[in-house]
């Protein structure tokens, strides 16, 4: 039922790592990008923050090529 870690030799083990890093550093530029961007609404910036948590990978996809265009960097 459970997988067995166990059996994973160090370079599974690092690029499991490595996969799971940047998952997580591209979810975190999606939502750090939305945090110092102006919206329209704060609704909206709000959706965009929700939607980057919440649905991480295709959150941030959507973002970068739906949302950014949308917001204006806070000078």
């Amino acid at each position: 039922m459970f997988a067995d870690f166990s059996a994973l030799t160090p370079t599974q083990w690092a690029i499991v790592l490595v996969s799971v890093g940047a998952c997580f550093g591209y979810s975190a530029w999606a939502i750090l990008d939305v945090w110092k961007r102006n919206f329209e609404s704060p609704t909206e910036k709000s959706l965009w923050m929700q939607i980057c948590i919440f649905i991480p990978i295709l959150g941030a996809t959507a973002y970068l090529f739906l949302g950014r265009k949308r917001g204006s960097k806070i000078s």
